[in-house]
């Protein structure tokens, strides 16, 4: 019971990373468009690279987060 629950929060966590990496994706193509420079067409490439980034560490931290969960409920 533990190994679906497990499961399905990390597929939880998944979607929502993917969801963030999206709308990530779509904020620099915004912001390209919008931007008056080159300079600022490459800090929205930062910006995304951070976003995604972070997104990937939650991801992760979540998936540590359930597993440690698991465990304790095992004990």
């Amino acid at each position: 019971m533990q190994s679906m629950k497990e499961h399905a929060a990390n597929v939880a966590a998944s979607a929502k990373s993917g969801m963030e990496k999206t709308m990530a994706t779509a904020q620099e193509k915004v912001e390209k468009i919008t931007a008056n420079n080159e300079t600022e067409k490459e800090m929205a490439t930062d910006k995304k690279k951070d976003r995604k980034h972070n997104a990937e560490a939650r991801k992760q931290e979540a998936r540590e987060h359930n597993a440690a969960a698991k465990q304790a409920s095992a004990h």
